[in-house]
């Protein structure tokens, strides 16, 4: 259990034993992973107290002392506050795990471009009082559904970003893949680098030159073709990120030959009542940046991938 608390605009921290004897600067730096731009924009404008005091950054802490820093972010989100249903699977002061539907974007990709997921969220916190920047901390495609996990300020952002890099941040996926890449309960890995498609725009290939990826899958079921619903044998898979490249899920079962239903543009067949990718965010776990608590959230099954498998499982 980590001494931090979130108040507010403000992190509180007591300082532990740990800790006494070292600088408040080396405590802010070291524990509470504040950058050396933000340890000037405290100072300049009254954001760190010590004791309920302004403190000289080399002053050495003790046991029991109380650190006060402000991490609120300035009003500095440009995007307009658009009406949307947003689904909500956890939200606090620090973070905010919603349900992300497929068909949007989360950020706007073009100019003028206001029907994103961010738009929704800006309109979600204006309600509630909350002008702040909108700061995914990890990426979902346009048609991939589930959670995702927003955080509620850029010090947090920085945290939870240092989590996903350092591979604590936990994603599972389920995902609908043509044929059977193992039997029911087999696992597997891939591990093929991933690079820009140079002949497309959009699409990415496995290609020895690329960036590491790296995607864990366990096979949950297996089902035959489907004259007029699946032409080919389905699998249902559950998979696991270890790395994040754009479409990284998609590229490496497309690679190895299962693609993705309803995935054109990775050679996934058409499928009768899905519009897009099987792919589902289905839960994320993570350490809160505030209360170090492992926590998870888990998406509900869209409609369209539910009723799929529900057809699947009684053919």
């Amino acid at each position: 259990m980590t001494a931090w608390r979130m108040d507010g605009k403000w992190l509180e921290y007591e300082v532990d034993e740990a800790c006494a004897g070292m600088t408040l600067e080396s405590l802010l730096r070291k524990r509470l992973m504040v950058s050396g731009r933000m340890l000037q924009r405290l100072t300049r404008k009254n954001g760190l107290f010590l004791n309920k005091k302004r403190p000289f950054l080399q002053r050495k802490v003790k046991a029991g002392d109380r650190v006060k820093v402000l991490i609120a972010d300035e009003a500095e989100t440009s995007l307009d506050p658009v009406p949307m249903d947003i689904s909500v699977l956890y939200e606090d002061d620090a973070v905010l795990v919603v349900n992300k539907p497929a068909g949007i974007v989360v950020h706007p990709v073009r100019e003028g471009q206001n029907d994103t997921l961010a738009h929704g969220i800006a309109y979600y916190w204006q309600a509630k009082g909350k002008a702040r920047a909108i700061r995914p901390v990890h990426r979902l495609d346009k048609d991939t559904s589930g959670a995702l996990l927003v955080a509620g300020n850029s010090f947090v952002h920085s945290l939870l970003d240092k989590q996903l890099r350092e591979h604590k941040i936990r994603r599972t996926y389920l995902a609908l893949v043509s044929g059977y890449p193992g039997g029911q309960g087999e696992t597997g890995t891939f591990s093929e680098p991933i690079a820009r498609d140079p002949h497309h725009p959009i699409r990415r290939r496995a290609d020895a030159g690329g960036d590491p990826a790296v995607t864990h899958y366990r096979v949950l079921e297996k089902f035959v073709a489907f004259p007029g619903i699946a032409e080919h044998a389905v699998s249902l898979v559950e998979v696991e990120l270890a790395t994040g490249r754009t479409h990284q899920i998609r590229v490496h079962f497309s690679h190895h030959g299962f693609p993705l239903l309803g995935d054109t543009l990775y050679g996934g067949p058409r499928i009768k009542g899905l519009a897009r990718q099987a792919l589902h965010a289905h839960r994320i776990e993570f350490c809160h940046p505030v209360t170090g608590e492992r926590q998870g959230y888990t998406a509900p099954l869209p409609e369209d991938v539910e009723r799929l498998l529900k057809r699947f499982r009684q053919m």
